[in-house]
């Protein structure tokens, strides 16, 4: 841990990835995240941090580059701090944001986040709410550190923070909210991939045992919730309404769903790189299916080839409505939610962009390609 902090350090303190500017960087740390507990992850990740140092050290020192305060006073050290449990991560994001506008040092905020997918959303779930002012001040550099990573900048650790030592240019993104027709339940945020069903059930299991199964156990779950998500889960009819961004309905249909996948983008991976939506479409729904059909899909979601198969609806939308009689979980980056009867009609939708980030310049969506 106390390496990762050296490395980062160093290659912040010779970054240029802003102009003219001055630049504080804050990390925000999982240090229970596979990429530091599981050893042949950390043993990579470490390489590639010293990889990473390497290229930065052609770069001269910028004397305009500093660690946090604010961090450093919440009991971090050069900038970085380790989360305590969940929330804590967005917490942080909050006092940096509450306490940016009282500094009036006109500097410029990259906030790296090293877990995984979880400690990233809470870091942007954070950053959504902020004023204006500071997030036109921000960017988020989010490092695959842990078992799932595919919200990540980037596969590998070393593409990632190319971003702060190579030319870059920060675009914003959007995110994906959740609304249900109960008051005060939601709305929820994904900022790569939002689902119900088979995946999401997946994910609730792996989240439970975490702390009792070493390693990857969604990899595990993956194979075995099949087997019985049809007897935990009854999988009936579903209507689906979906419309693009000027309102046109796009799609309209009932069917028995397995899973329905939305990305804030096409192009986009979940569960440890499994090609939910492999081209420019950014909506995928899984018709049910035997148990042997599911045994024979499984495989297909590493290329992407179940977009091909006659019990897959893949098409293009802003917004897509839905509505079951039966209960169903939703997954929003690795958060779990159960739907129930009364929460529908719900809807997922994108929202505006809202999430500065870096994009590596002529290289565009350079980490998942």
């Amino acid at each position: 841990y106390e390496s990762f902090a050296r490395c980062i350090a160093n290659i912040c303190s010779r970054t240029s990835c802003v102009p003219n500017r001055r630049i504080v960087w804050v990390v925000i740390a999982n240090p229970v995240a596979g990429g530091f507990t599981i050893p042949s992850r950390w043993k990579k990740h470490y390489e590639q941090l010293l990889a990473a140092e390497e290229k930065a050290h052609a770069n001269p020192v910028n004397k305009d580059v500093s660690p946090c305060a604010i961090i450093d006073r919440e009991g971090g050290k050069n900038g970085l701090i380790a989360t305590t449990g969940p929330g804590h991560a967005f917490a942080l994001t909050q006092k940096l944001i509450d306490a940016a506008p009282s500094m009036k040092d006109n500097a410029f905020y990259v906030i790296i986040t090293a877990g995984g997918d979880g400690t990233s959303r809470e870091v942007l779930s954070a950053l959504v709410g902020a004023p204006l002012d500071f997030r036109a001040n921000c960017v988020i550099v989010r490092l695959p550190m842990g078992t799932g990573n595919d919200g990540a900048d980037a596969w590998e650790v070393d593409k990632a923070l190319d971003a702060l030592i190579f030319p870059s240019q920060i675009v914003l993104a959007r995110s994906l909210r959740l609304m249900t027709a109960t008051p005060g339940k939601g709305p929820f945020r994904a900022f790569n991939v939002l689902s119900v069903g088979l995946d999401a059930f997946v994910t609730h299991y792996t989240n439970k045992m975490k702390g009792s199964m070493p390693g990857d156990s969604y990899k595990l779950w993956v194979d075995i919730a099949s087997l019985f998500y049809d007897k935990v889960y009854h999988v009936g009819p579903m209507l689906l309404d979906a419309f693009d961004e000027s309102g046109k309905r796009v799609y309209l249909g009932q069917h028995d769903v397995l899973l329905m996948a939305v990305g804030i983008s096409g192009r986009r991976t979940y569960g440890s790189h499994k090609w939910i939506l492999p081209d420019e479409r950014n909506v995928c729904i899984l018709k049910q299916m035997s148990l042997l059909r599911k045994i024979a899909l499984k495989e297909q979601f590493n290329t992407g080839s179940h977009v091909k198969e006659k019990e897959a609806i893949v098409f293009s939308a802003h917004k897509v409505c839905f509505s079951g009689l039966q209960p169903i979980l939703a997954q929003m980056d690795g958060e779990t939610v159960l739907l129930k009867e009364e929460d529908f009609p719900a809807s997922i939708e994108l929202t505006e962009p809202l999430v500065p980030q870096f994009v590596r310049a002529a290289e565009g969506d350079y980490g998942r390609k």
